[in-house]
């Protein structure tokens, strides 16, 4: 081990105690589970026992909705942030002063790692309000000293002149409304050079589409409300398609169905540790995302993939496991079909459930060979048959705001896409 590495092992290990301390003094929920597995102290703990230390969910905050897991006191929360959650229950995260000033230091780092500098300008099209995309990239491009251009999602006219007449070196905004903006531009001449994409899972072949819609270098920036927001991990441009971990403030673990540590570079659930957060710190927080994860070198941190999928996204479709993003890379890598689609997790016959996917091609063709095709590459891929439709160009929603609906399940009355009769 490097004395590099030394001194970043070290520093984790500080800071992993002192959370634990916080806990402890906080009481809650965290506390009282550090208590019974025998913790009274950051002393018990270190990063080698952090495998049996209790982790926390998503459940765990809904369940103590507002601030059952905040860990100062009220005065000290400057904002909150958050996500709508599932079937209408919110997730609520306080911030102090300090977690606002770490959340602009990692996404200043990870801005600086996609060689955004304070000459840049940045055109942010993430939303801004109780979601944290375009709050986390305006703090983290103030504190690099760009410019911003505080656009939020949606407008798309507007976001096309602005483009256009300031001149933006960078882009910022979901995967899907890059493709979106990228068609809105209609291949016109822009001044963006690089993009970090994030808020939702996307795949290479994605890359792939918008740098050949917008002309750009397209980065993957990730992260999560409960955590921090954007900044938790970015790709840089020597970065080899990993994203670099803020591995200083957000200690990564990769986890099996049962919470056991999978081998490095194997598929399991993300697991963070917010070791610097102080409104509400979290220990062992299990996302619900799905991706490999690389251990620091003396040149590097911790680095994870792109994300593979969710826990919550896998479809089991007649024993077989699937996610959407192993169907989205075979539709993509097919010139002849558009990013648009939708996958259709058909169980109105819960004994025999179906998946079904439709995708519009790229110009008007015959859609009876295509279909044909893409049925045999996903029963290939996946190893089970798909009911696909090859729909024409514009058939299907577009979103103007955000985040793309790219899987929907089917439990009773009408087809999900209007006027679409399945197999």
């Amino acid at each position: 081990m490097t004395a590099g590495e030394v001194l970043g092992v070290g520093l984790r290990l500080d800071r992993l105690r002192r959370l634990v301390d916080r806990l402890l003094a906080a009481g809650g929920v965290q506390g009282q589970r550090l208590r019974d597995c025998g913790v009274t102290d950051g002393g018990d703990v270190d990063l080698g026992s952090l495998r049996r230390l209790p982790t926390i969910s998503k459940r765990d905050l809904w369940d103590h909705y507002p601030y059952g897991l905040r860990a100062v006191d009220a005065d000290d929360v400057v904002c909150v942030h958050g996500s709508s959650g599932t079937g209408g229950r919110p997730t609520l995260v306080p911030y102090t002063a300090g977690d606002l000033e770490i959340w602009a230091e990692v996404v200043a780092r990870a801005l600086a790692g996609a060689g955004v500098t304070s000459r840049s300008v940045v055109h942010n099209a993430y939303g801004y309000g109780l979601f944290t995309g375009g709050l986390g990239i305006h703090h983290g491009a103030v504190r690099l000293g760009a410019t911003v251009v505080p656009l939020s999602g949606g407008m798309t006219e507007r976001q096309v002149r602005l483009i256009q007449d300031l001149r933006p070196d960078v882009l910022t905004c979901t995967p899907s409304y890059a493709i979106h903006l990228g068609e809105a531009l209609g291949g016109a001449p822009n001044s963006l050079r690089v993009g970090l994409f994030g808020a939702e899972p996307w795949t290479e072949e994605m890359r792939v589409q918008i740098e050949g819609l917008l002309g750009i270098r397209a980065l993957d920036i990730y992260g999560l409300s409960e955590v921090i927001g954007p900044g938790v991990a970015c790709e840089a441009l020597d970065s080899g398609g990993l994203l670099n971990i803020a591995d200083d403030h957000f200690h990564p673990e990769c986890v099996d169905a049962e919470g056991e540590p999978v081998p490095d570079g194997t598929p399991g659930e993300l697991v963070f540790t917010t070791l610097t957060k102080t409104g509400m710190p979290l220990l062992r927080y299990r996302t619900g995302d799905v991706a490999t994860l690389t251990p620091p070198t003396p040149d590097s941190p911790y680095r994870m993939s792109k994300l593979l999928g969710r826990t919550d996204d896998m479809l089991v479709i007649r024993g077989v496991n699937v996610f959407p993003t192993e169907i989205e890379a075979v539709l993509l890598a097919d010139a002849r079909l558009s990013p648009h689609y939708l996958v259709v997790e058909d169980r109105r016959v819960p004994a025999r459930p179906e998946l079904r996917v439709a995708v519009e091609s790229r110009s008007d063709i015959d859609p009876a060979p295509v279909t044909t095709a893409l049925t045999a590459t996903l029963r290939e891929r996946l190893g089970l048959t798909c009911d696909v439709h090859v729909l024409a160009p514009g058939t299907l929603p577009r979103t103007d705001t955000g985040k793309a609906k790219r899987l929907t399940r089917w439990t009773d009355g009408d087809s999900p896409i209007p006027g679409l009769t399945w197999n």
